[in-house]
């Protein structure tokens, strides 16, 4: 029997590349589920329109009007204030190296109490009450997709620190190295997130390298080296898409070393848009990546595919929403 709608939430995973929104019943359930691309163009106003407008197609999926649900949750990119739902330097997102108040207008515009948390943390909070790390107590999270984000459950409680805490992707693996989104040299980000990654792949095009990427690309209709666009390069055997994968779980394995050597956890849980499509293809060699750098290279902490899959971060955000009871 499907829920009432007051028992009903709603779940808002906003990445650099899609908006994936969510309804779930009070059990977790998903009972309505919508994708849209993340704008490239505007500012945050329009961002959060995309949200909302993506958030009642999953509604009307589920049939249920969005001023009824017992609120929504929203897993945001850059510093999300829980307290005040401002989104502050959210830099993968078009013209939002500022502060909005992202929390506030999407209640006006949906209906519903709204809170915000970090994109990544709300997905490992979502793996570790429903998917891969239910068993654990102490969990790092590592989300490869747009950029590279972390989160972290220590002694059974999301780790949040004063705002910041668990931005693996800005850990420095190589000094002097390339810049990422947010203008920091040689981090993790800067060769493993996608659109770093893409910056590269153009830049050795543009100095003569062939590569079918940006046909593929434009094949399929897309604007940006999309996850897909990744994987079909691969099994077309693209030198650069093979290169350019090897020298960024080469740097995950680098920079997950050093967080497991400052937090020793029970596990680490692998996830985002390149992490759950190449993960398990990958994880190996991630994995092969991290040994040298291993304190204790002989015990060293699972490192698990997340489990929620694509839906993950919007079902983790989802949880948010259970503050308003």
């Amino acid at each position: 029997m499907s829920p009432t709608p007051a028992n009903a939430r709603g779940g808002i995973d906003l990445g650099g590349t899609k908006i994936q929104t969510v309804i779930v019943s009070a059990r977790n359930r998903v009972l309505g589920e919508a994708r849209r691309p993340t704008p490239t163009e505007g500012g945050p106003e329009d961002v959060a329109a995309e949200m909302a407008a993506c958030l009642r197609e999953a509604a009307d999926g589920a049939g249920v009007e969005t001023e009824k649900l017992l609120g929504v949750g929203i897993g945001s990119p850059g510093d999300a204030n829980q307290e005040t739902g401002v989104v502050s330097g959210a830099s993968n997102l078009p013209g939002w190296e500022g502060s909005f108040p992202l929390a506030e207008n999407l209640e006006k515009d949906l209906g519903a109490p709204a809170f915000v948390g970090n994109d990544v943390q709300v997905a490992v909070d979502g793996e570790f009450a429903l998917g891969a790390a239910k068993p654990f107590d102490s969990v790092l999270g590592v989300f490869w997709g747009t950029g590279v984000g972390g989160g972290l459950v220590l002694n059974g409680k999301p780790w949040l620190g004063r705002g910041a805490a668990g931005e693996v992707g800005h850990m420095l693996i190589r000094r002097g190295g390339p810049r990422c989104s947010a203008g920091h040299s040689g981090c993790i980000e800067a060769y493993a997130g996608r659109s770093m990654m893409e910056r590269k792949a153009r830049s050795l095009a543009a100095s003569g390298e062939k590569t079918d990427l940006f046909r593929i690309m434009e094949q399929r209709g897309r604007d940006r080296l999309t996850s897909g666009v990744w994987e079909r390069a691969l099994k077309h055997d693209d030198k650069v898409a093979h290169e350019l994968i090897k020298r960024a779980t080469k740097a995950l394995g680098e920079g997950i070393a050093s967080a497991i050597n400052l937090l020793d956890p029970e596990a680490v849980i692998l996830g985002g848009g390149m992490g759950v499509r190449f993960g398990e293809r990958y994880l190996p060699r991630i994995k092969k990546a991290m040994e040298p750098y291993l304190f204790d290279p002989k015990n060293p902490p699972p490192v698990l595919l997340a489990e929620l899959g694509d839906l993950g971060g919007a079902i983790g955000a989802a949880l948010l929403a259970k503050k308003a009871r």
